[in-house]
């Protein structure tokens, strides 16, 4: 295994997986947020610096997509479940880009770990923090980077701690509920005030809100039992 391997592994994949598509019992241990279009970088680097400034977690990666724009991967020490990690990004999108088009934002589940060649010579990778602002018109390298240089900038990144991840994403849910107005659902149902939020949420892949939807399920039969 090589050192940017074992870096990878390190921060995005569990035990079983040879990706980071969803595992057995669809649980992830990286989140990838997106943001397409020109100077993506200035509004992605909100959250980027907000996550760090606002909620004391780990600093993301950041990441050239090879096609649209730039991402963050969030790493988890601990797998979640898909439906809660695409909520805690939803949340973090209505925090910090809530006045960015819809359409430009990207909740998804890659099929794999940068460095990957998206398109001919377009070729995604991770990138320094005080680089990322370079590639706003093109978001892509045009050669396959070092794999020596894409392990030490990850070798510098931490995971979240459950503990990390859990503080975080109830401190995230007030405020979006207060931007979106969503006040329909109980009191002490955090988990199903997430889980509603990415079901209904037309801009995250389809497959992630039927993810979400099928979490919800236990709530709803626990309603319908005599």
């Amino acid at each position: 295994m090589t050192r940017l391997q074992s870096e990878i592994l390190r921060l995005y994949l569990t035990p079983d997986q040879e990706g980071i598509a969803a595992g057995p019992g669809g649980r992830v241990r990286a989140m990838v947020l997106e943001l397409a279009g020109p100077t993506s970088w200035a509004a992605l680097s909100k959250v980027w610096q907000g996550v760090q400034a606002d909620l004391d977690l780990p600093a993301p990666a950041i990441a050239v997509s090879g096609m649209h724009g730039h991402q963050l991967w969030f790493s988890l020490r601990e797998p979640v479940p898909v439906a809660q990690a695409t909520a805690f990004l939803a949340a973090l999108r209505t925090r910090y880009l809530g006045g960015v088009a819809r359409e430009r934002i990207a909740i998804a589940q890659p099929a794999r770990v940068p460095p990957v060649e998206a398109a001919p010579r377009h070729w995604a990778a991770f990138l320094a923090p005080d680089l990322a602002s370079l590639f706003d018109d093109e978001p892509w390298l045009d050669l396959p980077p070092s794999d020596d240089a894409q392990a030490n900038l990850l070798s510098q990144l931490q995971s979240m701690k459950p503990e990390d991840f859990r503080r975080a994403s109830e401190r995230l849910l007030p405020l979006a509920e207060a931007r979106t107005g969503d006040t329909s659902v109980a009191e002490g149902l955090e988990p199903r005030r997430f889980l509603l939020q990415v079901m209904n949420d037309s801009s995250v892949e389809l497959h992630l809100r039927i993810a979400a939807a099928k979490a919800l399920l236990p709530y709803f039969e626990g309603e319908h039992r005599p």
